[in-house]
C-alpha cells in the first residue's frame, strides 16, 4: 500500500504481480477493496496497479471539491501516477467513474494506454431528471434505484461527509451536462487504443443508447449490452464479468 501525492492530492494505491501493466479504477465514493478478488485474479499475469479516485476510498482530500473539469485533473493524476510508476504504458480496467476516467486518459495519452474496458461508463452525461434529483438529494432523500449506493455512503464515510460529497460531485456533474454533456466523447477520436465498453440494459446513469453513441466514435470501440444488468456489473454479474475482462486483456 501507498499512497501518491500530487497537487496537494494523496492518492491511495496497491501494486502487485508482474507483466504488462493494468490500473484498476473502481468508481465515484466506491474503493479497490470492491476489486480484492479481480486484482487476484489479475496479478496472476499482469502488474495491477490499482488506485482510488481522488476524494473516493482511502484518497485524499475528503470531502473533495469538485470542479467540472474532475475527470481531466484526475486522468492527469493518474498519468503522472504511471510516471511515478515507471510504466510507459497501461490497460486502464475501471468502473463507472474509473472507466471515465480511463476513456479520458486514452484521449489525452493515446500512446499511454494499452486498451481500456470499462463497465457503467458512457463519455457522456445525459442526466434524466430524476436521476439528477436523485443525486442532489442522494443521502437524505435518494429514490429507490439509488438507496444501495446511498446506504454505502453514508455508512462508508458518515452521513455529514456523504452529503457533503454527493453534493459537490453532483453540481460538478450539472455544470458538465449543462455545457454538452461530454466526459471524454470529445476525444474520441484521440483513443486509438482498443475500448469496451460494457453496460447493463437497466443501467440509470449509462443508458445502451448513450453508450453505443459512444462507442460508435471510438476508432476501435466495441460494446456489449448485458441484458437485465444494472449500474454495478462487477457485484451482480461478478463471474461473467471476470471472464470479459480477462479474455479482453488476453487478446489485448
Amino acid at each position: 500500500m501507498a499512497w501518491f501525492e500530487r497537487d496537494g492530492q494523496r492518492t491511495y494505491f496497491e501494486d502487485a504481480g508482474q507483466g504488462e501493466a493494468v490500473l484498476a479504477l473502481p468508481g465515484w465514493g466506491g474503493s479497490i477493496a470492491e476489486f480484492a478478488r479481480l486484482r487476484a485474479e489479475l496479478a496472476d499475469g499482469f502488474r495491477v496497479v490499482a488506485a482510488d479516485l481522488p476524494g473516493s476510498g482511502r484518497s485524499h482530500p475528503q470531502p473533495r471539491a469538485y470542479p467540472a473539469t474532475f475527470y481531466r485533473d484526475d486522468a492527469r493524476t493518474f498519468l503522472d501516477l504511471l510516471d511515478h510508476l515507471a510504466i510507459d504504458a497501461a490497460h486502464v480496467v475501471g468502473f463507472s467513474d474509473g472507466g471515465e476516467v480511463g476513456l479520458v486518459m486514452a484521449g489525452l495519452a493515446p500512446d499511454r494506454i494499452r486498451s481500456v474496458v470499462a463497465w457503467g461508463a458512457a463519455g457522456y452525461l445525459e442526466p434524466t431528471p430524476e436521476t439528477s434529483a436523485g443525486l442532489s438529494r442522494l443521502i437524505d432523500d435518494p429514490p429507490e434505484s439509488l438507496l444501495p449506493l446511498a446506504a454505502y455512503l453514508a455508512e462508508a464515510y458518515g452521513a455529514d461527509h456523504a452529503r457533503t460529497m454527493a453534493a459537490n460531485w453532483s453540481a460538478a456533474l450539472a455544470e458538465i451536462a449543462a455545457a454538452g454533456g461530454s466526459i471524454s466523447r470529445d476525444l474520441a477520436d484521440r483513443v486509438t487504443s482498443p475500448a469496451l465498453l460494457i453496460t447493463g440494459s437497466d443501467d440509470p446513469f449509462c443508458p445502451p443508447r448513450v453508450v453505443r453513441e459512444t462507442v460508435g466514435a471510438l476508432p476501435r470501440g466495441e460494446f456489449i449490452e448485458v441484458e437485465g444488468g444494472g449500474h454495478p456489473l462487477h457485484l451482480s454479474h461478478t463471474d461473467w464479468l471476470h471472464a470479459v475482462v480477462l479474455d479482453w486483456l488476453g487478446e489485448h
